[in-house]
């Protein structure tokens, strides 16, 4: 199961990178680089699905969607999606940990926004209660099967460095500890407030940090560091769309301008159609053509 292998990479001593994926092309890409799990972020899905920005308009229904053409092509790698608030009180919460399990994602992150939620990097953003951001968290650990220790992983994650500061953010990660999250995940965090959270959030879980362009391009950080802190799994969220929507707007562009791509930089049919394994298919093909039991 893929959530077994995201356990793994938890309780494993080396940080890995997880790249954003968004549909079967991007994660048979992501898969054969070679990377160990992908992410699915909900500002992502919004943009390719909807056409929309980070303000709350995806829902669960959404990224399950997405999830389903996704899963079978990262073949067994395990994916991290976006839960954004749980949409919902708690039930919702615990609805829609039933709901991605069942899509195959091997792991969600949710957070303790106030719905409708946004992008973490726009201002404005509010938090909900303590109280009731730990009950959203429980809910979806409690919504897995058996002693909550298998089915898939809960990753909380807190918006409030931002909004009320580092002492309401280790507060937060306190309670998602104790309500039996697989990892946590700040908002906005740097190393100092990592270091902070770990040193005053006793038995501190695994954590999730997040290297999102959304934020700026400014030099990435020290990753031994964060490795040394606890940080297992780094999220890429928009590298690949942004990437492949400069490549589309060349194309566009040239298309329009000449009427033809020229030569803007694309990979070849062959390539593709290699990557979606039809060699292997047509191979299939012949041999039920021809009657072969082997």
């Amino acid at each position: 199961m893929s959530s077994q292998r995201f356990r793994e990479i938890l309780a494993g001593p080396d940080l890995v990178h997880f790249p954003g994926v968004y549909d079967a092309v991007s994660a048979r890409l992501a898969a054969r680089a070679g990377v160990v799990g992908a992410h699915l972020s909900g500002a992502v899905a919004s943009a390719v699905q909807l056409g929309l920005p980070d303000l709350g308009y995806v829902h669960a229904t959404d990224i399950v969607r997405v999830a389903q053409t996704v899963v079978p092509a990262l073949d067994g790698l395990p994916l991290l999606a976006d839960a954004d608030t749980g949409y919902g009180n708690a039930l919702q919460a615990r609805a829609t940990a039933r709901a991605y399990a069942a899509a195959g994602i091997g792991g969600l992150h949710l957070e303790d926004q106030v719905a409708p939620k946004r992008c973490g990097h726009l201002a404005g953003k509010q938090v909900i209660d303590v109280d009731e951001a730990v009950a959203r968290v429980r809910a979806m650990v409690e919504a897995r099967p058996g002693d909550g220790d298998s089915g898939i992983v809960v990753v909380a994650r807190t918006d409030a460095l931002s909004v009320e500061g580092i002492g309401s953010a280790i507060e937060r990660c306190a309670g998602f500890a104790e309500a039996g999250a697989d990892a946590v995940f700040v908002e906005g965090a740097d190393v100092e407030d990592i270091a902070r959270v770990v040193e005053a959030v006793e038995n501190c879980p695994p954590m999730v940090f997040n290297r999102s362009e959304a934020a700026g391009n400014g030099a990435a950080p020290d990753w031994t560091a964060l490795q040394d802190l606890g940080v297992r799994v780094v999220i890429h969220p928009v590298s690949a769309l942004l990437a492949a929507a400069q490549a589309q707007a060349a194309v566009y562009a040239a298309v329009a301008a000449h009427g033809d791509a020229g030569q803007t930089a694309r990979m070849g049919w062959g390539e593709l159609t290699e990557l979606l394994g039809l060699p292997d298919l047509l191979t299939l093909e012949q041999r039920y053509a021809a009657g072969d039991p082997s």
